[in-house]
């Protein structure tokens, strides 16, 4: 029963890992197109760079995780992961049309312009992860 359970094991560890490269891969694409630093702003406290970048992390991940439920194989799982790293770059420079300053409101702590570029990722990403599910 054990051994039964474990047996999906290895593809469970496979896209899992193809999983979180995606993740790490992202994370590196996305906080060098954004002008302010994520990183150096939530090691300074700014809860806007955590919430924008929180929420778009997870925007990413609902379409890698619908490539996983829904991939053919773990390539067409890359590939579908690929996809969505594009599709949150181009939801961040569409959430920068109306508000133009959008980078340097958040480096500066407003909560208003993190939560519009957070909440704009995570429709981006619900959008994605339902359009690859057909």
């Amino acid at each position: 029963m054990v051994l039964q359970s474990l047996s999906g094991l290895p593809a469970f560890l496979a896209y899992f890992c193809v999983s979180a490269v995606a993740v790490i891969v992202y994370l590196l694409i996305y906080t060098r197109i954004t002008p302010h630093d994520e990183f150096a702003l939530i090691g300074k406290n700014v809860p806007g760079a955590a919430i924008a970048l929180g929420l778009s992390l997870l925007g990413f991940a609902l379409p890698v995780a619908s490539a996983v439920a829904h991939a053919a194989d773990i390539v067409d799982c890359a590939i579908w992961s690929l996809i969505a790293i594009f599709v949150q770059i181009v939801a961040y420079y569409v959430a920068r049309i109306p508000v133009s300053d959008l980078s340097a409101r958040i480096a500066a702590g407003e909560l208003g312009a993190a939560i519009w570029l957070g909440l704009a990722s995570l429709t981006a990403g619900l959008l994605s992860a339902a359009s690859m599910s057909l």
